[in-house]
């Protein structure tokens, strides 16, 4: 007897990285094959698309890396008048221009180790295509010529808002191929995202699309100076994050270093913690105080005369648990990092019906993590066993059950030491 076909998780990405090659090659193909219309636009656009991906920038937080390149392709998706002249450019070329000038400003990436995923340039490919596909041919076919003043700016608003949605699903779907996240939590992760850089090169592209269209292309180095310096604004805030997060993981250590817990718990327990509260769907923010909360957990035992052995304190007396909690929230309020973080650390001790969403996890983490550790092959299993049984008062049911679908996800193993 066969067995089932199983469906491959790698589908969707695999269809989009070939929907995109198959976009840009035939839009090179046409461009080619019937040559530029206004090549003194088609430079500009491409031009600033360049700069921006010179000006690419990357990080942990980074959700658009280059901006301004973002903008500058929307705008020439968009743009429908040079200095009151109808163009005649169609979506094709803008897919060329846009590739081209990408793949040009990213050699300098490349060459460092450090240019755009291919699921980046799908994705720019594709969020592009949509936005001219969706504008150029009605704007040729003359059904925006009554169009004027508010009304064609929300025009180029909805369907550059229908573009941002579009590139939302697309990185939903790509997370969702490569980790195996849920689909819906990923999205809202997008979605969110997009109130912040998003929505400034939504607008950038619009305001660089209507102000070519009175007073030329001269507009778009005028346009462009602005995103520019919020980018560079956004890089000193990441610096500043950097650090601020470097300084959290030194005092995580602090307690590996005293020898009040084993090396790489709290990292351990940061990580799968983050992966609950990413499967429970916690905003960004909520997901930056859970991690650095898990990572000070254990912090408390610093202040202890008796260490407890192994620092394993999901098995001390509850008393006992809220007493090196209380002590680990006054060690983090005297560190000066975020309020919020404290009160995490101070709560993951008390009853659960009365703990916050953060602090169960954290709870519920933790002491699957000491259960775990040192059991053998049948340790992962055995101790999501006790926590499932301990559900009725001491771990919140909510949260073991997405531990168990993270654990499942990772096939039950746990990040490693290093």
């Amino acid at each position: 007897m066969r067995r089932p076909q199983r469906w491959c998780p790698l589908l969707p990405l695999v269809l989009m990285r070939a929907a995109a090659l198959l976009v840009a090659l035939f839009s090179l193909g046409v461009t080619l094959w019937g040559g530029l219309e206004e090549r003194g636009a088609a430079l500009a656009f491409g031009l600033l698309v360049l700069v921006g991906e010179l000006a690419r920038w990357s990080g942990p937080d980074v959700r658009e890396a280059a901006p301004l390149g973002a903008a500058g392709a929307l705008s020439y998706a968009l743009l429908g008048e040079d200095a009151g002249r109808p163009t005649h450019h169609g979506a094709f070329q803008v897919v060329a221009v846009v590739l081209a000038a990408g793949l040009l400003g990213s050699v300098p990436h490349i060459a460092r180790g450090r240019g755009p995923t291919s699921d980046h340039l799908a994705r720019r490919i594709l969020t592009v295509a949509f936005a001219a596909v969706c504008f150029q041919p009605l704007y040729g076919q003359g059904v925006f010529e009554d169009w004027s003043g508010p009304a064609y700016a929300l025009l180029l608003l909805a369907l550059l808002a229908l573009t941002a949605l579009c590139g939302a699903v697309l990185a939903a779907a790509a997370g969702h191929c490569r980790t195996r996240w849920p689909f819906g939590p990923l999205l809202r992760e997008e979605l969110r995202g997009l109130l912040g850089i998003g929505s400034a090169v939504c607008a950038t592209g619009a305001v660089m699309a209507l102000a070519v269209a009175v007073v030329g292309l001269w507009a778009l180095p005028v346009f462009s100076l602005p995103l520019l310096l919020a980018q560079l604004s956004c890089r000193r805030y990441a610096a500043v994050r950097a650090t601020y997060r470097q300084t959290i993981a030194s005092l995580a250590r602090a307690t590996e270093v005293a020898g009040c817990t084993p090396a790489g718990h709290a990292r351990r327990v940061a990580a799968l913690s983050r992966a609950v509260g990413s499967d429970l769907g916690l905003s960004g923010p909520e997901l930056t105080v859970l991690e650095h909360a898990a990572l000070m957990h254990d912090i408390g035992q610093l202040s202890l005369v008796d260490p407890v052995p192994a620092g394993a304190t999901a098995c001390l007396p509850a008393e006992e648990q809220r007493r090196i909690a209380l002590l680990g929230g006054a060690v983090v309020r005297q560190t000066g990092v975020d309020a919020r973080i404290a009160v995490v650390v101070e709560r993951q001790a008390d009853p659960c019906r009365e703990q916050p969403l953060p602090a169960r996890i954290v709870r519920a983490v933790n002491a699957y993590e000491e259960k775990a550790r040192d059991a053998g092959p049948g340790g992962p299993l055995k101790a999501l066993e006790e926590l499932r049984l301990a559900t009725a008062g001491d771990y919140a049911p909510e949260v073991v059950e997405s531990l168990a679908r993270v654990l499942s996800r990772d096939c039950l193993t746990r990040p490693p030491l290093g």
